[in-house]
C-alpha cells in the first residue's frame, strides 16, 4: 500500500522522513534497549529529549529568555479553562471572535468572568477577518483572546490586532511553526500539536514569565496552574512522552528544512497553486475573502452538495483523503500543513482540473 496525500485538517500528514526514523527507533531507543514509549519520563534518556525539544523549538521561533516553554496535555481546548483561570485577574477578557475554536474560547471565558466580545466575522460565516487596527478596548480587560489560524474557515490574521497595551493570548493550533512570528508581541502563544507538529495529545504554551503567578482564580486545579508546569519544567506528572519526542523530531526536520522563513516561502508557494487554481476555476469556489486566506487550511465549494459529494468520493478513490470540509460548513476543505509536499498539492490541483472537465 502506498502513502495516500492526507488532506486532514489534524490529526494530519507529519514528515515521513520523521516516521521513518521514529519507526527504527521504537524498539531500541539510541542504545537504551527500550522504546521512548516504555521509559520514564524521569530518566536520564528521556530528560535530554525534551530538554533537545524545546532548546530547538526555542532557536526555530526565537523564543526570549524570559518566557516558559510548557509541554502540556488536554489540547487547545483546555486552554479555554486555563487562561481565564491563571489570568483573570479582573474577571475581564477581551475575544475576537473569527471561527468555531475562538467562539468556544469565548464561551468557556464566560464561566470565569465577563468575556467582551470585541470584534466578530460570523455576520458571514467567518469568511473574513475583521479590522482590529483600532477597537474599542475597556481599559480594565485583563488580556485580548484571538484565534490566529482558523482552521475550519480557512482564515488567518495577516496583521496581529492593537491591543493598546493589553496581553495579547493567541491560539496558534493551525499555523504552529509555517512562518516566523515576533513572540515578544504575545503574552501567551500557544497551540494543539496534532495539525503541523506531531501526534495529537500534546499542547504547547510559550508564556511570558510575568504571567505565571500563583494568584489564580479560586478553586483552580493544581494541574491548571501554569506554576505548577513552569516550575517542574513539564515534568510535574508525567508528560505525554511520546507526543513530544516526535515533536522534537520535527524540530530538527524543520531546522534542517532551514528554519521557519523556508517554510512560509514553500508554504506560500503551495497555497499559491491551490488559490490559482480556484480563482479562475468556473466549478469550484474559494469561500474566504482574498486577503484574510489562509496558508494552512484552504476551504472551497462546488455551490451544489450532491457534486460536492461525488467530489470527496473520487478523490478519496484516487489517493487524496480527507478533503470533506467540516460539518459546520460543508463542502470541502485541503489542510497543507509544513509536511505536505508540494507535489501533494500539484496532484490535487490536477485532479480538480479532471473531474471540472468531466463534470462540466
Amino acid at each position: 500500500m502506498s502513502r495516500v496525500y492526507n488532506f486532514s485538517a489534524g490529526p494530519a500528514v507529519l514528515p515521513e522522513e520523521v516516521l521513518k526514523e521514529a519507526a527504527d527507533e521504537m524498539l531500541d531507543y539510541q542504545g537504551s534497549g527500550m522504546s521512548v514509549m516504555e521509559m520514564s519520563h524521569r530518566s536520564k534518556v528521556y530528560d535530554k529529549i525534551i530538554k533537545d525539544a524545546e532548546q530547538d523549538l526555542r532557536e526555530l521561533m526565537n523564543i526570549p529568555d524570559n518566557y516558559k516553554v510548557l509541554f502540556l496535555q488536554g489540547g487547545a481546548s483546555q486552554q479555554f479553562a486555563m487562561i481565564p483561570m491563571n489570568l483573570m485577574k479582573n474577571k475581564k477578557a477581551g475575544h475576537i471572535v473569527t471561527g468555531q475554536w475562538a467562539k468556544k474560547a469565548f464561551q468557556e471565558a464566560k464561566i470565569y468572568g465577563e468575556a467582551v466580545k470585541l470584534a466578530s466575522s460570523e455576520d458571514q460565516t467567518f469568511s473574513y477577518i475583521p479590522d482590529c487596527s483600532d477597537l474599542d478596548i475597556p481599559e480594565d480587560l485583563d488580556y485580548v483572546y484571538i484565534c490566529e489560524n482558523n482552521t475550519i474557515y480557512g482564515t488567518k490574521y495577516k496583521e496581529l490586532p492593537n491591543t493598546k497595551g493589553h496581553v495579547l493570548v493567541a491560539d496558534v493550533s493551525s499555523c504552529f511553526l509555517s512562518e516566523p512570528i515576533d513572540v515578544s508581541k504575545y503574552g501567551i502563544v500557544y497551540g494543539g500539536v496534532q495539525k503541523n507538529v506531531g501526534p495529537a495529545g500534546v499542547v504547547i504554551v510559550i508564556i511570558r514569565e510575568d504571567l505565571i503567578t500563583e494568584d489564580t482564580l479560586p478553586g483552580t486545579p493544581t494541574m491548571l496552574k501554569y506554576k505548577t508546569h513552569a516550575d517542574n519544567d513539564s515534568l510535574y506528572n508525567t508528560p505525554p512522552c511520546y507526543g513530544i519526542y516526535i515533536c522534537g523530531k520535527v524540530f530538527k526536520w524543520l531546522k534542517k528544512m532551514g528554519g521557519l522563513a523556508v517554510m512560509k516561502e514553500r508554504n506560500e508557494e503551495k497555497a499559491k497553486i491551490l488559490y490559482d487554481f480556484l480563482d479562475q476555476s468556473k466549478m469550484f469556489k474559494g469561500t474566504v475573502v482574498a486577503k484574510d486566506r489562509s496558508l494552512m487550511n484552504v476551504p472551497f465549494v462546488t455551490g451544489d452538495e450532491e457534486l460536492d459529494a461525488k467530489f470527496v468520493k473520487e478523490a478519496t478513490a484516487a489517493g487524496f483523503v480527507n478533503l470533506k470540509g467540516h460539518r459546520t460548513v460543508g463542502g470541502m476543505r485541503a489542510s497543507i500543513y509544513n509536511a505536505m509536499p508540494k507535489e501533494g498539492v500539484v496532484k490535487l490541483v490536477e485532479f480538480m482540473k479532471k473531474f471540472e472537465e468531466e463534470n462540466a
